[in-house]
Protein backbone atom coordinates (compact mmCIF):
# COMPACT_ATOMS: atom_id res chain seq x y z
CA UNK A 1 0.00 0.00 0.00
CA UNK A 2 1.52 2.99 -0.60
CA UNK A 3 -0.16 5.14 1.89
CA UNK A 4 2.69 7.64 2.47
CA UNK A 5 2.09 8.36 -0.85
CA UNK A 6 -0.68 9.56 -0.73
CA UNK A 7 -0.75 11.36 2.45
CA UNK A 8 2.19 13.14 1.20
CA UNK A 9 0.36 14.35 -2.24
CA UNK A 10 -3.16 15.05 0.45
CA UNK A 11 -0.80 17.14 2.01
CA UNK A 12 1.16 19.01 -0.63
CA UNK A 13 -2.25 20.19 -2.36
CA UNK A 14 -4.13 20.89 0.61
CA UNK A 15 -1.24 23.59 1.69
CA UNK A 16 0.26 24.48 -1.90
CA UNK A 17 -2.40 23.56 -4.95
CA UNK A 18 -1.14 23.81 -8.50
CA UNK A 19 0.41 27.07 -8.95
CA UNK A 20 -1.76 29.48 -11.43
CA UNK A 21 2.15 30.54 -13.47
CA UNK A 22 3.04 27.05 -13.95
CA UNK A 23 -0.50 25.83 -15.28
CA UNK A 24 0.17 29.01 -17.90
CA UNK A 25 3.41 27.75 -18.40
CA UNK A 26 3.35 24.24 -19.09
CA UNK A 27 -0.39 23.32 -18.73
CA UNK A 28 -1.85 20.86 -16.20
CA UNK A 29 -1.48 16.85 -16.39
CA UNK A 30 -5.15 16.84 -17.07
CA UNK A 31 -4.86 19.30 -19.99
CA UNK A 32 -2.29 17.24 -20.72
CA UNK A 33 -4.51 14.23 -20.48
CA UNK A 34 -7.24 16.02 -22.22
CA UNK A 35 -5.35 17.07 -25.44
CA UNK A 36 -3.98 13.12 -25.87
CA UNK A 37 -8.18 12.70 -25.68
CA UNK A 38 -8.73 14.87 -28.01
CA UNK A 39 -6.39 13.49 -30.49
CA UNK A 40 -8.56 10.04 -30.36
CA UNK A 41 -11.96 11.43 -30.43
CA UNK A 42 -10.79 13.42 -33.92
CA UNK A 43 -9.01 10.47 -35.50
CA UNK A 44 -11.27 7.65 -34.02
CA UNK A 45 -14.49 9.05 -33.53
CA UNK A 46 -16.22 9.21 -37.13
CA UNK A 47 -19.49 10.69 -38.16
CA UNK A 48 -21.96 8.00 -39.84
CA UNK A 49 -20.19 4.98 -37.90
CA UNK A 50 -22.93 2.66 -36.47
CA UNK A 51 -23.04 2.46 -33.04
CA UNK A 52 -21.00 -0.85 -32.61
CA UNK A 53 -18.05 0.39 -34.18
CA UNK A 54 -18.15 3.88 -32.46
CA UNK A 55 -18.02 1.63 -28.92
CA UNK A 56 -15.33 -0.21 -30.48
CA UNK A 57 -13.12 2.93 -31.33
CA UNK A 58 -14.20 4.20 -27.81
CA UNK A 59 -12.28 1.44 -26.37
CA UNK A 60 -9.12 1.50 -28.50
CA UNK A 61 -9.31 5.05 -27.63
CA UNK A 62 -9.26 4.82 -24.05
CA UNK A 63 -6.94 1.46 -24.30
CA UNK A 64 -4.20 3.68 -25.64
CA UNK A 65 -5.04 6.51 -23.47
CA UNK A 66 -4.42 4.54 -20.12
CA UNK A 67 -1.64 2.53 -21.19
CA UNK A 68 0.12 5.99 -22.48
CA UNK A 69 -0.76 7.64 -19.56
CA UNK A 70 0.23 4.85 -17.23
CA UNK A 71 3.09 3.87 -18.93
CA UNK A 72 4.87 7.14 -18.27
CA UNK A 73 3.76 7.76 -14.88
CA UNK A 74 4.95 3.97 -14.25
CA UNK A 75 8.27 5.03 -15.59
CA UNK A 76 8.25 8.46 -13.55
CA UNK A 77 7.63 7.32 -10.41
CA UNK A 78 9.86 4.20 -11.37
CA UNK A 79 13.16 6.19 -11.66
CA UNK A 80 11.93 9.48 -9.19
CA UNK A 81 11.99 5.91 -6.53
CA UNK A 82 15.52 5.02 -7.10
CA UNK A 83 17.08 8.50 -6.17
CA UNK A 84 17.19 9.83 -2.53
CA UNK A 85 14.12 11.31 -1.45
CA UNK A 86 12.19 10.67 -4.61
CA UNK A 87 8.95 9.99 -2.94
CA UNK A 88 8.40 13.57 -1.73
CA UNK A 89 9.55 14.08 -5.86
CA UNK A 90 6.42 11.55 -6.61
CA UNK A 91 4.08 12.30 -4.10
CA UNK A 92 4.57 16.22 -5.17
CA UNK A 93 3.59 14.87 -8.67
CA UNK A 94 0.61 12.64 -7.24
CA UNK A 95 -0.87 15.94 -5.95
CA UNK A 96 -2.21 16.74 -9.32
CA UNK A 97 -4.43 13.96 -9.76
CA UNK A 98 -6.31 15.87 -6.42
CA UNK A 99 -8.38 18.78 -5.91
CA UNK A 100 -9.52 19.59 -2.27
CA UNK A 101 -8.03 22.69 -2.51
CA UNK A 102 -9.44 24.12 -5.64
CA UNK A 103 -12.85 22.27 -5.10
CA UNK A 104 -13.18 24.46 -1.75
CA UNK A 105 -12.22 27.66 -3.69
CA UNK A 106 -14.65 26.88 -6.52
CA UNK A 107 -17.92 26.25 -4.84
CA UNK A 108 -16.41 29.44 -2.34
CA UNK A 109 -16.70 31.70 -5.23
CA UNK A 110 -20.38 30.52 -6.04
CA UNK A 111 -21.58 30.94 -1.98
CA UNK A 112 -19.46 34.52 -1.87
CA UNK A 113 -21.47 35.73 -4.88
CA UNK A 114 -24.79 34.37 -3.85
CA UNK A 115 -24.44 36.20 -0.41
CA UNK A 116 -23.68 39.48 -1.72
CA UNK A 117 -26.97 39.59 -3.96
CA UNK A 118 -24.93 39.16 -7.14
CA UNK A 119 -27.06 36.12 -8.64
CA UNK A 120 -25.68 36.64 -12.32
CA UNK A 121 -21.71 35.98 -11.00
CA UNK A 122 -23.20 33.12 -9.05
CA UNK A 123 -24.61 31.38 -12.16
CA UNK A 124 -21.40 32.17 -13.64
CA UNK A 125 -19.55 30.82 -11.10
CA UNK A 126 -21.74 28.09 -10.70
CA UNK A 127 -21.17 26.93 -14.61
CA UNK A 128 -17.59 26.95 -13.69
CA UNK A 129 -18.09 23.02 -11.87
CA UNK A 130 -21.04 21.98 -13.04
CA UNK A 131 -22.50 20.51 -16.60
CA UNK A 132 -26.00 21.92 -16.51
CA UNK A 133 -27.85 25.07 -17.80
CA UNK A 134 -27.04 27.41 -15.20
CA UNK A 135 -28.83 30.67 -16.66
CA UNK A 136 -32.15 30.36 -15.80
CA UNK A 137 -31.20 29.33 -12.54
CA UNK A 138 -32.74 30.79 -9.43
CA UNK A 139 -30.68 30.87 -5.60
CA UNK A 140 -31.82 27.77 -5.01
CA UNK A 141 -30.95 26.32 -8.01
CA UNK A 142 -27.33 27.85 -8.08
CA UNK A 143 -27.22 26.51 -4.41
CA UNK A 144 -28.36 23.43 -5.20
CA UNK A 145 -26.16 22.79 -8.21
CA UNK A 146 -23.16 24.38 -5.95
CA UNK A 147 -23.72 21.52 -3.09
CA UNK A 148 -24.27 19.19 -5.26
CA UNK A 149 -21.06 19.47 -7.43
CA UNK A 150 -19.40 19.57 -4.18
CA UNK A 151 -20.03 16.28 -3.09
CA UNK A 152 -19.96 14.79 -5.96
CA UNK A 153 -16.59 16.11 -6.71
CA UNK A 154 -15.18 15.63 -3.40
CA UNK A 155 -15.95 11.85 -4.12
CA UNK A 156 -14.19 11.83 -7.76
CA UNK A 157 -11.57 14.47 -7.28
CA UNK A 158 -10.18 13.84 -4.06
CA UNK A 159 -11.46 10.71 -2.57
CA UNK A 160 -11.11 8.37 -5.11
CA UNK A 161 -7.52 9.47 -6.73
CA UNK A 162 -6.32 9.23 -2.75
CA UNK A 163 -7.78 5.77 -2.92
CA UNK A 164 -5.67 5.00 -6.25
CA UNK A 165 -2.69 6.13 -4.86
CA UNK A 166 -2.90 4.62 -1.46
CA UNK A 167 -3.52 1.03 -3.57
CA UNK A 168 -1.61 1.67 -6.69
CA UNK A 169 0.68 4.61 -6.30
CA UNK A 170 1.87 7.15 -8.97
CA UNK A 171 0.83 4.85 -11.78
CA UNK A 172 -2.65 4.28 -10.16
CA UNK A 173 -3.74 7.63 -8.99
CA UNK A 174 -2.81 9.31 -12.90
CA UNK A 175 -4.81 5.74 -15.01
CA UNK A 176 -7.33 6.95 -12.77
CA UNK A 177 -7.40 10.64 -13.10
CA UNK A 178 -6.79 9.78 -17.18
CA UNK A 179 -10.62 7.63 -16.70
CA UNK A 180 -12.20 10.63 -15.13
CA UNK A 181 -11.22 13.07 -17.08
CA UNK A 182 -11.95 10.90 -20.38
CA UNK A 183 -15.73 10.36 -19.29
CA UNK A 184 -15.41 14.47 -18.42
CA UNK A 185 -15.02 14.75 -22.22
CA UNK A 186 -16.56 12.16 -23.83
CA UNK A 187 -18.87 9.97 -21.64
CA UNK A 188 -21.76 12.51 -22.80
CA UNK A 189 -25.39 11.10 -23.75
CA UNK A 190 -25.36 13.16 -27.17
CA UNK A 191 -24.78 11.81 -30.61
CA UNK A 192 -20.96 12.24 -30.84
CA UNK A 193 -20.52 10.60 -27.74
CA UNK A 194 -23.02 8.08 -27.03
CA UNK A 195 -21.33 5.16 -28.28
CA UNK A 196 -18.03 6.57 -28.74
CA UNK A 197 -17.81 7.62 -24.65
CA UNK A 198 -19.50 4.58 -23.37
CA UNK A 199 -16.69 2.39 -22.50
CA UNK A 200 -15.14 5.35 -20.80
CA UNK A 201 -17.90 6.24 -18.83
CA UNK A 202 -18.72 2.81 -17.59
CA UNK A 203 -15.09 2.36 -16.43
CA UNK A 204 -15.60 5.59 -14.76
CA UNK A 205 -18.46 4.21 -13.07
CA UNK A 206 -16.84 1.36 -11.47
CA UNK A 207 -13.39 2.81 -10.44
CA UNK A 208 -15.33 5.80 -8.22
CA UNK A 209 -17.48 2.86 -6.84
CA UNK A 210 -14.81 2.87 -3.88
CA UNK A 211 -14.60 6.19 -3.55
CA UNK A 212 -18.10 6.95 -3.77
CA UNK A 213 -18.90 4.97 -0.81
CA UNK A 214 -16.39 6.53 1.14
CA UNK A 215 -16.76 9.67 0.79
CA UNK A 216 -20.17 9.63 2.02
CA UNK A 217 -18.93 7.83 5.00
CA UNK A 218 -16.71 10.33 5.20
CA UNK A 219 -19.40 13.26 5.22
CA UNK A 220 -21.53 11.03 7.62
CA UNK A 221 -18.63 10.95 10.12
CA UNK A 222 -18.27 14.71 9.04
CA UNK A 223 -21.82 15.47 10.04
CA UNK A 224 -21.37 13.58 13.81
CA UNK A 225 -19.01 16.04 14.64
CA UNK A 226 -20.00 19.03 13.25
CA UNK A 227 -23.20 21.02 15.71
CA UNK A 228 -25.73 21.63 12.96
CA UNK A 229 -25.00 18.78 11.17
CA UNK A 230 -26.95 15.08 11.10
CA UNK A 231 -25.84 12.26 11.04
CA UNK A 232 -28.38 10.09 11.05
CA UNK A 233 -30.13 12.24 8.72
CA UNK A 234 -27.42 11.65 6.49
CA UNK A 235 -27.21 7.96 6.39
CA UNK A 236 -30.64 7.41 6.56
CA UNK A 237 -30.57 10.16 3.25
CA UNK A 238 -27.70 7.55 2.03
CA UNK A 239 -30.23 4.17 2.27
CA UNK A 240 -33.16 5.37 0.94
CA UNK A 241 -32.04 7.81 -1.92
CA UNK A 242 -28.34 7.20 -2.89
CA UNK A 243 -29.96 4.37 -5.32
CA UNK A 244 -32.76 7.04 -6.90
CA UNK A 245 -29.70 8.77 -9.07
CA UNK A 246 -29.03 7.94 -12.27
CA UNK A 247 -25.09 7.60 -11.73
CA UNK A 248 -24.56 4.39 -9.66
CA UNK A 249 -22.01 6.73 -7.47
CA UNK A 250 -22.95 10.75 -7.23
CA UNK A 251 -26.05 9.46 -5.37
CA UNK A 252 -23.73 8.46 -2.17
CA UNK A 253 -22.37 11.92 -1.30
CA UNK A 254 -24.82 13.88 -2.52
CA UNK A 255 -28.16 11.83 -0.48
CA UNK A 256 -25.38 11.89 2.26
CA UNK A 257 -25.19 15.67 1.97
CA UNK A 258 -28.58 16.39 1.20
CA UNK A 259 -29.40 14.53 4.58
CA UNK A 260 -26.61 15.84 6.91
CA UNK A 261 -27.76 19.53 5.94
CA UNK A 262 -31.69 18.86 5.68
CA UNK A 263 -32.18 20.16 2.75
CA UNK A 264 -33.16 19.20 -0.57
CA UNK A 265 -31.20 17.76 -3.73
CA UNK A 266 -31.09 16.88 -7.28
CA UNK A 267 -34.49 17.29 -9.17
CA UNK A 268 -35.57 18.64 -12.51
CA UNK A 269 -32.38 20.78 -14.25
CA UNK A 270 -31.29 21.35 -18.24
CA UNK A 271 -28.60 20.57 -19.96
CA UNK A 272 -28.30 21.98 -23.56
CA UNK A 273 -31.50 23.10 -23.37
CA UNK A 274 -32.99 19.62 -22.77
CA UNK A 275 -35.08 19.51 -19.36
CA UNK A 276 -35.03 16.28 -17.37
CA UNK A 277 -35.97 15.23 -14.44
CA UNK A 278 -34.18 13.93 -11.63
CA UNK A 279 -35.10 12.11 -8.27
CA UNK A 280 -34.70 14.13 -4.62
CA UNK A 281 -32.42 13.24 -2.55
CA UNK A 282 -32.68 14.22 0.87
CA UNK A 283 -36.05 14.98 3.29
CA UNK A 284 -36.37 17.98 0.72
CA UNK A 285 -37.41 19.80 3.95
CA UNK A 286 -36.35 23.29 2.71
CA UNK A 287 -35.00 24.80 -0.53
CA UNK A 288 -31.08 24.95 -0.39
CA UNK A 289 -29.86 28.80 0.05
CA UNK A 290 -26.72 30.91 0.39
CA UNK A 291 -25.80 30.01 3.98
CA UNK A 292 -25.99 25.92 3.09
CA UNK A 293 -23.18 26.46 0.91
CA UNK A 294 -21.02 27.39 3.52
CA UNK A 295 -22.55 24.77 5.69
CA UNK A 296 -21.78 22.27 3.08
CA UNK A 297 -18.03 23.59 2.71
CA UNK A 298 -17.54 22.96 6.39
CA UNK A 299 -18.98 19.90 6.65
CA UNK A 300 -16.95 19.30 3.11
CA UNK A 301 -13.61 20.38 5.16
CA UNK A 302 -14.12 18.25 8.27
CA UNK A 303 -14.97 15.26 5.79
CA UNK A 304 -11.66 16.04 3.83
CA UNK A 305 -9.42 16.49 7.71
CA UNK A 306 -11.17 13.01 8.43
CA UNK A 307 -9.70 11.39 5.08
CA UNK A 308 -6.23 13.09 6.04
CA UNK A 309 -6.59 11.19 9.47
CA UNK A 310 -7.25 8.20 7.97
CA UNK A 311 -4.02 8.16 5.23
CA UNK A 312 -2.46 9.26 7.93
CA UNK A 313 -2.92 5.93 10.19
CA UNK A 314 -2.41 4.11 7.30
CA UNK A 315 0.91 6.16 6.38
CA UNK A 316 1.93 5.45 9.93
CA UNK A 317 1.16 1.57 10.16
CA UNK A 318 2.82 1.47 6.85
CA UNK A 319 5.98 2.38 8.75
CA UNK A 320 5.85 0.20 11.35
CA UNK A 321 5.28 -2.75 9.85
Amino acid sequence: MAAPLALLALLTELIVGYPEDLTKRVGHPVTWMGHLITFFDARLNRDGADPESRRRAGAIALFFLLVIVGGIAFAIETTLFLVPFGIIAVGILCSTFIAQRSLYLHVSNVADALETGNLVKARREVAHIVGRDTAELDEAGVARAAIESLAENFADGVVSPVFWIGLLGMTGGAVYKAINTADSMIGHHNARYEDFGKPAAQLDDLVNLPGSRISALLLIGAASITGDASAGGAWHAMVRDAAKHVSPNAGYPEAAMAGALGIALGGPRTYEGKATEGAWLGEGLREAKAADIQAALDLYGRADGLLIAIVFVLAALTAIV
